[in-house]
């Protein structure tokens, strides 16, 4: 029986731009968190801990509210693009980006604040920049750590299923992922086609989490 390998590509699409994109905020965040003090860091912290502890759809829903065509973000997205957000693979990334990036800064926060104090302080007497201490000293020394962050961020973006039907829907060949394909070709008793989905999700999890588990023990080591 021949394989349609569309929904599989597709999620290794979704999961490289929302890692890229978790990467990118991810870490602005992580590293305000852990070395500023400001008002409302309390609820920061709960605002970017919360996609992890809500239901799948219920956070799908809050996006299908705050991105469809008669918000105001989806009339501005609509408006750049010309054409509507949800229902598109850009919908996908987006669902995945707010599944993904909460373990990323959580874990890039973790890693920043394992830094030794001593090195920003002396690069800081020597005149370098925050922006130059962060590139320079903080992120050179958490490297290995905000790696393996990276790495489970796609994985937890890879494997997105809730979020992503609320507002990317399930049209085969435009917005179906390889979780929804799984979900549809049992539904629809076709065992070979969720099987052999199922079997190559698991072997691309695995070969990530014991990359993951690699890096995180040479920064412990190293």
């Amino acid at each position: 029986m021949a394989i349609n390998w569309f929904p599989l590509w597709l999620s290794l699409r979704v999961a490289s731009w929302a890692t890229l994109i978790s990467l990118a905020f991810g870490l602005w965040i992580a590293y305000l968190l852990a070395n500023r003090k400001f008002h409302g860091k309390e609820l920061v912290d709960a605002l970017v801990t919360l996609p992890l502890v809500l239901p799948p759809t219920v956070l799908g829903y809050y996006l299908l509210v705050m991105l469809g065509r008669s918000s105001p973000l989806g009339h501005l997205y609509e408006w750049i693009f010309g054409i509507p957000l949800v229902f598109t693979w850009q919908a996908a990334v987006v669902a995945s980006t707010f599944h993904a990036i909460p373990l990323l800064v959580k874990s890039a926060r973790a890693a920043f604040e394992s830094v030794d104090r001593s090195y920003e302080k002396a690069a800081r007497n020597l005149g370098a920049s925050e922006w130059r201490v962060f590139w320079r000293v903080t992120l050179p020394l958490s490297r290995r750590a905000i790696v393996a962050a990276t790495v489970l961020a796609f994985a937890r973006a890879l494997g997105d299923f809730g979020a992503t039907l609320m507002i990317a829907g399930d049209i085969p060949g435009r917005t179906q992922t390889a979780s929804i394909a799984i979900y549809d070709a049992v539904e629809g008793g076709d065992t070979v086609v969720a099987r052999i989905l199922v079997l190559v999700l698991s072997a691309v999890a695995m070969v990530i989490v014991y990359l993951a588990n690699r890096l995180q023990q040479r920064q412990v080591t190293g």
